[in-house]
């Protein structure tokens, strides 16, 4: 297979798996027999105290996540603009806190169980975290994907569409650049870095996604009635042909949704409470 064909296959991969969600999720949306959101227990007691005084979130996980530069930013921040527009009562993600998870290495565990986790990788994490230093993936093509607990922005592997900028590589170092070279690719060999060490990875994400959680719900005020549900739709709708407009494949303009993994930033390799984006870093990784 020749390799433009692989890439646009890869593509292909991550495009119908948040195309073909998406289309399920609307429906569930606008049917006669929906019943309620997924409220995210764990959020709803940080959110509103007082539900349970003094509530701690219990689950401690070690994850790799890739921290998005300054346009993706600005975009995710204009996406959950245009959302709240349509449903005020969302939780929206800050954007410091802002991430995609690249690898996960364990989740719901004790904090004494993640301290000896980050024992056994400690010597591996520098490496890892400044792997995309010399492997660069890039990502194109922001659409928000959502279901009934949360929304996000996902991304498709990028398969030869043009750069707006290229960014030169150090003369002295080898890098894996291009679009061969895909977020696929940088997904398994973080893995197999990981697993390298000896410890059992655990990732929840065995499907083809790339994406950032832009925000949760807390309650059913925005999507109590079957005209608040499909003005929510219409609007991730809107939004996504906006971004297929404006943002896809477009050479200059106020917005762009093109990220090479890294850039920036190196992985943040991260431990602790890191449900909506906390946490502490152990390393982070060296950007280009």
């Amino acid at each position: 297979m020749r390799p433009s064909s692989r890439l646009a296959e890869i593509q292909s991969l991550y495009s119908a798996h948040r195309t073909k969600r998406n289309q399920q999720q609307k429906e569930k949306f606008l049917s006669s027999e929906y019943k309620e959101l997924v409220i995210d227990p764990f959020l709803l007691r940080l959110e509103r105290p007082e539900i349970e005084p003094g509530f701690q979130d219990p689950r401690n996980c070690l994850v790799f996540w890739s921290r998005p530069p300054d346009n993706i930013i600005r975009l995710s921040v204009q996406i959950q603009n245009l959302l709240k527009k349509v449903a005020p009562n969302i939780w929206l993600m800050p954007q410091h806190r802002m991430h995609m998870t690249v690898l996960e290495l364990a989740h719901s565990k004790t904090p004494e169980q993640i301290a000896s986790l980050v024992t056994t990788v400690r010597s591996a994490i520098p490496y890892m975290t400044s792997f995309t230093y010399s492997h660069r993936a890039r990502l194109v093509k922001p659409m928000i994907s959502y279901d009934l607990s949360a929304f996000a922005v996902s991304f498709l592997p990028a398969s030869g569409e043009k750069r707006r900028a290229q960014i030169a590589a150090p003369a002295d170092q080898r890098v894996v650049e291009g679009d061969q070279y895909t977020y696929h690719h940088l997904r398994r060999d973080v893995f197999n870095l990981a697993q390298s060490t000896g410890v059992e990875v655990e990732s929840r994400y065995q499907v083809p996604s790339a994406h950032i959680t832009l925000g949760r719900y807390l309650g059913e005020e925005d999507h109590h009635t079957p005209e608040l549900r499909k003005r929510w739709v219409e609007a991730i709708d809107e939004i996504n042909q906006w971004l297929e407009n404006e943002v896809w494949d477009v050479e200059s303009g106020e917005w762009s949704g093109e990220w090479s993994v890294g850039e920036e930033r190196g992985l943040d390799a991260r431990c602790g409470r890191l449900w909506y984006g906390g946490g502490r870093t152990i390393n982070l990784g060296e950007g280009f």
